[in-house]
């Protein structure tokens, strides 16, 4: 039987690190996904408002003024999400070439994926507030 040599070893530890933030940067791919599509629909309703003609521009302001307020909520998370998604990917390449060039490299990949952790709540925590947003326009039905 042929023995793996010790690069062959440490390569394949760095991708057995590695496989858990891949999995982890495929989650919040997932998330950004529904966060673009939300802030399409929002995209897409500004404009046919912003297409009335000017003498019912008045009659929807107070809908137009909450369509900025949930596109400015859907861009920091989107922007924190992409954050985290970014120290994700540096997370990988951190495990990659410290595996590499054998260094230690726990207390930067702990860092990072702190930050990333940090940077997806606060951007999960923007995307609640968008939904509170969006939903404040629901009122309960009045009985007959």
């Amino acid at each position: 039987m042929i023995q793996p040599s010790p690069d062959m070893i440490s390569v394949a530890s760095a991708i057995h690190d590695a496989v858990a933030p891949v999995f982890l940067l495929t989650g919040i791919g997932a998330i950004l996904t529904v966060l673009a599509g939300r802030l399409a629909r929002v995209v897409d309703r500004m404009r046919v408002l912003n297409g009335l003609p000017r003498e019912l521009q008045n009659e929807y302001h107070d809908e137009k003024l909450s369509l900025y307020r949930r596109n400015v909520w859907i861009h920091r998370a989107i922007t924190l999400c992409t954050l985290s998604a970014l120290f994700i990917c540096l997370v990988i390449v951190a495990l990659f070439v410290g595996s590499e060039i054998m260094m230690e490299h726990a207390r930067t990949v702990a860092m990072m994926f702190i930050a990333a952790m940090v940077a997806l709540i606060f951007g999960l925590l923007c995307f609640l507030r968008e939904v509170a947003l969006a939903t404040t326009v629901f009122q309960a039905p009045q009985r007959i």
